[in-house]
């Protein structure tokens, strides 16, 4: 089975050189010397002062509405994988859907200017696909109603916008580093902080509020990640810009063939920003089309999938709101398999149908 994504893993070997010093050391977490030299690392990387790392992506959002005191209401974008409303309602926010850009396929402005209102406490936006929002326009609105701006960054690993690291954008940023992400630590997330104070407090409410032996400061949590994880980042991190330039080779080519086809929408992307090509979203004419398209890439053992669908305002735990614009692309947007090792005459056999039946 051809799937959306392969998680790239490297040499066995090099693993295996890590695991080996983890079990001689016997420091298997609790901010064992992986995770700390991974911190640096992609500090360094990434191009700002203080990285959190987290053994998942959905607990780094958790902890930063922790961080920046989000309660009352949230706009976000329904546009995204399900974790980023799920963690506002996990924490007792209550998203307030925002309608997305049927272009950009990011959170409006326009649309998150018209939904403040004294109980908004955030601006939760999502860079769908890698592609930056506008972050200039949604600063204006955080600025002028002094509100802060958390930004879901799952899918933008290592994307610069106007030259700088995107993951410095907004108050505070998160990422993902789930196996099926470009870059992974097999689970995992980072949280990425402006200043030491909040850097020592995150760090603080990932280990139970513990701030040393016998003591516990405030209410905290388990979200730390273990040196088995880091040492899967340090791994990776190594190989990243050979990964990026692979999926590159695979995405050109989906663009070659696909962008001339008029039945066919191409997500517009940033022209200020680089792209990691850790999607390749294609939206449809219709439901139909897509749904046909699904069952013959099937059929041949290819799987694609709908991200994001369904839209996230449809979701029985969040407050009912009508989303035309990101209703009517989840239901038409399927995301084409995307993984360095992709066969061209498996990414050939792909474009034919979708061509054929587009």
């Amino acid at each position: 089975m051809i799937n959306v994504t392969k998680t790239y893993l490297p040499s066995l070997e090099k693993y295996q050189d890590f695991v080996q010093r983890i079990f001689e050391s016997g420091w298997l977490t609790n901010n064992g010397e992986f995770t700390r030299t991974l911190e640096k690392r992609l500090s360094e990387y990434l191009q700002v002062p203080y990285v959190v790392l987290v053994s998942n992506g959905t607990l780094a959002l958790q902890i930063a509405y922790r961080l920046l005191d989000v309660k009352n209401q949230a706009i976000t974008t329904p546009f995204s994988f399900v974790a980023t409303s799920s963690s506002l309602v996990w924490e007792g926010i209550q998203p307030v859907f925002a309608d997305i850009d049927s272009e950009n396929f990011n959170i409006d402005p326009k649309n998150v200017e018209k939904l403040i209102s004294p109980l908004t406490s955030a601006i939760v936006g999502v860079h769908v696909f890698g592609n930056p929002c506008d972050d200039e326009a949604l600063s204006t609105i955080s600025k002028a109603h002094s509100i802060p701006i958390i930004y879901d960054a799952a899918h933008a690993f290592g994307v610069n916008y106007k030259g700088k690291s995107i993951a410095g954008l907004g108050d505070i940023s998160t990422f993902s580093f789930h196996a099926t992400k470009i870059f992974h630590t097999i689970e995992g997330g980072a949280i990425i902080v402006k200043d030491k104070a909040t850097y020592d407090r995150a760090k603080l409410l990932i280990n139970f509020g513990i701030p040393g032996y016998d003591q516990i400061s405030e209410l905290g949590i388990n979200a730390k990640m273990n040196e088995f994880q880091a040492a899967m980042g340090l791994c990776i991190l190594d190989e990243i810009d050979n990964i990026i330039e692979s999926r590159k080779v695979v995405s050109d080519r989906y663009t070659d063939a696909l962008s001339p086809i008029n039945s066919l929408t191409l997500q517009h992307f940033n022209a200020n920003a680089t792209n990691n090509y850790a999607y390749f979203p294609v939206v449809f004419q219709s439901e139909n089309i897509l749904l046909n398209v699904i069952k013959e890439l099937n059929r041949f053992e290819i799987s694609p999938r709908r991200y994001f669908y369904p839209s996230l305002e449809k979701l029985n735990y969040v407050k009912p709101q009508v989303m035309p614009i990101a209703d009517s692309i989840s239901r038409r947007v399927l995301c084409l398999p995307l993984f360095g090792e992709l066969e061209w005459g498996v990414q050939k056999k792909i474009i034919e149908i979708v061509k054929g039946l587009a």
